[in-house]
């Protein structure tokens, strides 16, 4: 191979630049599956409870919605948080007069 043909060769190919940036995370579709979701990060559920009221409701069903954050919601309301937690505290309430029945 003769030295002009190898350094077309050469030329030819480009390294890749020593940093590629990545391209930023989409923003996450705030769903109620997210609202929902024990997996969801706490900042993401206050940022519903706060920014979303149609997806509060959802964030009462959530295991990981915290006692400040469903004080929280009883405070703000929004559309069926009042029904949701008047679910929740009755789920509770059953919860715990069959404990007390299955210990007495």
């Amino acid at each position: 191979m003769c030295a002009a043909h190898s350094r077309h060769k050469a030329h030819g190919r480009r390294k890749a630049p020593p940093y590629q940036p990545k391209p930023p995370s989409p923003p996450i579709l705030l769903t109620p599956l997210v609202a929902c979701s024990p997996g969801t990060a706490q900042d993401v559920l206050w940022h519903i409870a706060e920014y979303a009221p149609r997806l509060r409701k959802w964030l009462i069903a959530n295991p990981s919605a915290t006692p400040a954050m469903l004080e929280y919601l009883a405070q703000v309301g929004g559309p069926d948080v009042a029904r949701s937690l008047q679910i929740l505290l009755e789920s509770l309430e059953s919860r715990a007069l069959d404990a007390i029945a299955h210990d007495g």
